[in-house]
């Protein structure tokens, strides 16, 4: 049973990532699924608790796992590891999809509708994002303290500039996906400019 359950949100969230959430019906899921409409309500009570359950188990999950992760006493260094394994997490989720088309576009528009459509995800989301900016905060302090990074810098703008490389891809330069490699570029690179030499 509980493959079955996995497999419809697998399923449900490659259709939901390719047509956007008001372009998916209930029909439309049982055609992808090829299961009946009976079955598809007995493990979710409506469509809204599928595209909720696939948003939570693709997104906000993971990076609430990543996050839970850190320690107090993080570095940057550790920081970004910790953020980079939850970017190779939704990389290897995409990579599970049968359709080979979607990619992190998809899955930052599916995100920006969820939140403007559900406000519960978009408050777990804002926390995360919180919790995130307070970890690159703190992780700079404990860098300050251990003499790896340089004082006199502004510790919440910079927590700021590390919370957002991630989300700072722009699809005009014609990357349809999220370059995984110049993301970890740039992360170090920031992290560079601020190391004592």
């Amino acid at each position: 049973m509980k493959n079955r359950r996995e497999y419809i949100v697998r399923k449900a969230m490659e259709l939901y990532a390719l047509e956007g959430y008001y372009n998916v019906s209930i029909t439309d899921l049982q055609n992808a699924l090829e299961i009946g409409r009976g079955t598809l309500y007995y493990y979710f009570k409506d469509q809204e608790e599928l595209f909720m359950t696939c948003m939570e188990q693709y997104i906000l999950e993971p990076k609430q796992h990543a996050l839970n992760s850190v320690n107090n006493d993080v570095t940057v260094e550790q920081m970004i590891h910790t953020m980079l394994k939850y970017l190779g997490c939704l990389e290897e989720a995409l990579m599970t999809f049968d359709n080979k088309r979607i990619n992190t576009s998809h899955v930052n528009n599916l995100m920006f509708a969820a939140y403007s459509l559900f406000p519960t995800l978009h408050r777990k989301a804002q926390r995360l994002a919180l919790k995130e900016v307070d970890l690159w905060r703190k992780a700079i302090y404990n860098s300050q303290r251990l003499g790896i990074i340089k004082h006199g810098i502004d510790v919440d703008q910079i927590a700021l500039m590390f919370a957002h490389i991630k989300n700072s891809y722009d699809n005009g330069l014609g990357r349809a996906q999220m370059n995984f490699q110049l993301l970890e570029q740039t992360y170090y690179a920031l992290y560079n400019l601020l190391k004592n030499e």
